[in-house]
């Protein structure tokens, strides 16, 4: 079968105050379709700039992405939107809702961006809420939710558009215990039923167990995990 997502040979460093500091340090991975893949490793080992460059959030210095044998990083600015827009999700440790938007409209704005229509774009938004338990929090603003509220409205955005592959970094490090427990839930019955890759970067040995294939970050590098 081939690779859903093909790393090879990544590499990215940062400049902070004139001096470089590499994160990325020649990353090699593959992501198979429909899978659970779990990146463990302690803060600043490199597992958020590695779903960047994934998920074509952030460029690669060096190394090819591959997305289903095609060179991602080859496509030109207007199609790497289009990947990003219509192909992956992206769920943040801290949500990122619009603050001035509605649960509803916040979830609605992917399928906006894609041209679908405003009256499709809220029939399919609310279809999502509801499933997730969100159905009497449409109307309110983020400020208006509890922090797993809020979560699961960054979800909803994400899955609303079925995307091939989900990216999540430390979705629930903001979270309590059961929070995130629940939020680990739900994301893996919603692998269950669209069919996502989920990828899903944790420091948290208890969630990334529950993943078939365990990944290590140390040092800007990957490795299978114990």
């Amino acid at each position: 079968m081939q690779p859903l997502i093909q790393a090879k040979n990544l590499r990215k460093s940062y400049w902070i105050d004139a001096t470089e500091t590499p994160v990325l340090k020649g990353v090699d991975l593959s992501i198979e379709p429909a899978s659970l893949t779990a990146i463990l490793g302690a803060s600043g080992t490199g597992k958020s700039t590695l779903l960047h460059v994934l998920s074509a959030l952030d460029r690669p210095d060096e190394g090819t992405v591959l997305f289903e044998g095609e060179d991602l990083y080859a496509r030109d600015d207007e199609r790497l939107s289009e990947f990003r827009n219509k192909t992956v999700g992206f769920v943040f440790q801290f949500h990122h809702l619009l603050p001035e938007f509605t649960a509803l409209e916040n979830v609605m704005m992917p399928l906006l961006v894609r041209g679908v229509s405003r009256d499709e774009a809220a029939k399919r938004a609310r279809a999502c809420l509801d499933r997730l338990g969100l159905s009497t929090r449409s109307e309110h603003r983020p400020a208006e939710l509890s922090g797993g509220e809020q979560q699961r409205v960054a979800v909803a955005r994400a899955m609303v558009g079925e995307p091939r592959v989900l990216f999540a970094d430390e979705p629930t490090g903001n979270l309590d215990e059961e929070n995130g427990r629940r939020l680990v839930d739900l994301l893996l019955e919603l692998h269950r039923e669209q069919g996502t890759a989920l990828v899903l970067v944790t420091h948290n040995a208890a969630v990334a167990g529950r993943f078939s294939k365990k990944i290590r970050m140390e040092g800007g590098r990957v490795g299978d995990a114990a």
